[in-house]
């Protein structure tokens, strides 16, 4: 379905579908979701050239290979392994094994919520729309869809292709503008995923605890990096450097702040440049240099920066010889460090989301945790260095939605690994095995068939041997708990 228009009511009326088919026709079979998994998969490889022409017609300015890489081929792997792995997560748990012996019998079933909402963002409209979608069809849910209106050109052509490959009783997308959004926010889901900023997943949260709606919100973050005293210099520098620039650094799990021994500031900073001066020779009229995709988010990047630049920070932007950038007209920022970043500036403060690294100097790495750990905890936190002992301390002591070392994103590489952040990062995860978990409810399901009532001692009337009982299974419990108490080290933090 396409634009359904901006009445709550039309929205309504498709979730009550959706739910009157989920309810009519019960837990889909292991069949059902795979062929529901393969017809999305399918709407997205048949259509591959629209929609990166699409995305790259939304953005003004983006690289259609790494379009490809990104919102494409990068989603494959993680559906396949939902697909594979599907009749072993689907298995009903057997707990108690030897009470069965007795009629005792003990199990906890995965079980599909109903309806499922997916609301989207702008900088990978179809991968993280497509990726939670498919863990929800793999629950054995519907699944209702927002686009963002941002992205409005690939919203429609979703919106177009969707019915081609599903009933609306199993997949509806719904474009429109920020009044559908709310709307959309606002409907009585079983389960609503947002992936976007802090600040609207939080007004998406409040709009889903109206009706006791569960979340997942795939939020974002200044993402910090952390280089070694160990790591190599020039290959870390480069390797940052390039991250920060994929898809125009429009991107969640970006690297937002990097830490550098005070006394390799000066490499880091020369082999960054160096390495974007290679990358990008030209910018203005470069098509694989990606734009902000709309005006409001370019000024955004560009004040920040301006920011710093007015309250004393360095800033150098890596800019071609003959452009002038930042440049309005094709929305395009230079690349740019910047360094002596006080926290009274904007930039310290905001999630960049735009081709702009902060850098750092530190004497201790312990000062480079501190810091991290004073601020809100990021979607990925950074490390540049071998798997040392320093390394290790990093990971004990930071808080993040995950780790990655010595490359950009590494902690999405295996498919299995849950993606989800961790505070004002985000609640919930998704990828492998712990989407199918989001979108089910694992129902505890008990059956007695003794001779008597195991739960009937809680109930009057209380004799004598029950309470004799009751005393003795107390006093092992203080007991056991005193010895173990005995044996700890007298002081524990």
């Amino acid at each position: 379905m396409g634009d359904i228009g901006n009445c709550a009511g039309e929205l309504r009326g498709a979730l009550d579908r959706q739910r009157e088919a989920f309810l009519s026709e019960g837990p889909p079979s292991l069949a059902v979701r795979r062929n529901r998994i393969d017809r999305l998969l399918a709407l997205v490889l048949d259509n591959t050239d629209a929609l990166v022409e699409a995305t790259a017609a939304d953005y003004g300015s983006r690289s259609k290979s790494a379009a490809l890489f990104a919102e494409i081929l990068g989603m494959i792997s993680v559906i396949e392994h939902t697909r594979a792995e599907l009749p072993t997560w689907m298995k009903t748990a057997t707990l108690m094994r030897a009470a069965r012996l007795i009629g005792l019998r003990a199990e906890v079933e995965p079980s599909p919520l109903g309806v499922v909402g997916v609301i989207g963002p702008w900088n990978f409209p179809v991968n993280l729309v497509v990726l939670p979608a498919a863990a929800a069809f793999a629950a054995g849910n519907r699944v209702m869809i927002k686009m963002s209106e941002t992205t409005s050109q690939t919203a429609d052509l979703m919106g177009d292709l969707a019915p081609r490959y599903f009933d609306s009783s199993e997949l509806t997308v719904v474009t429109g503008g920020a009044d559908v959004a709310v709307a959309f926010s606002n409907l009585p889901f079983d389960h609503l995923f947002f992936t976007g900023s802090p600040a609207i997943g939080a007004l998406v949260q409040q709009a889903a605890a109206r009706n006791l709606v569960p979340v997942t919100l795939e939020l974002g973050g200044k993402n910090p990096v952390v280089v070694s005293p160990e790591a190599d210099m020039r290959r870390a520098a480069g390797r940052i450097a390039a991250g920060r620039l994929v898809n125009g650094g429009q991107v969640c799990v970006c690297p937002d702040y990097v830490f550098v021994p005070e006394d390799r500031v000066d490499t880091f900073v020369e082999v960054a440049k160096r390495t974007w001066r290679n990358m990008f020779p030209t910018i203005v009229d470069n098509p694989d240099y990606c734009a902000s995709v709309n005006p409001a988010n370019f000024a955004r990047v560009v004040g920040l920066v301006e920011d710093a630049r007015d309250k004393g920070a360095r800033v150098d932007a890596v800019c071609p010889a003959g452009e002038s950038l930042p440049d309005t007209l094709s929305r395009k920022i230079a690349p740019t460090l910047v360094r002596d970043v006080a926290d009274d500036m904007r930039l310290a403060q905001e999630e960049i989301f735009g081709p702009v690294l902060v850098v750092r100097g530190y004497r201790r790495l312990a000062d480079a945790v501190d810091y991290i750990n004073r601020r809100p905890a990021p979607l990925v936190a950074y490390w540049y260095g071998p798997d040392d002992a320093d390394f290790r301390t990093f990971v004990r002591t930071t808080r993040s939605g995950g780790v990655a070392r010595n490359d950009f994103a590494a902690q999405m590489i295996p498919s299995a690994a849950p993606f989800g952040g961790v505070g004002r990062s985000g609640m919930g995860a998704y990828h492998g095995k712990a989407g199918f978990d989001t979108f089910s409810h694992h129902r505890s399901v008990v059956g007695s068939d003794l001779p008597f009532s195991i739960t009937g001692r809680a109930a009057m009337p209380f004799t004598g041997p029950m309470r004799v009982g009751a005393n003795l299974a107390l006093r092992r419990a203080r007991t056991r708990t005193r010895r173990r108490l005995g044996r700890a080290p007298k002081r524990m933090t």
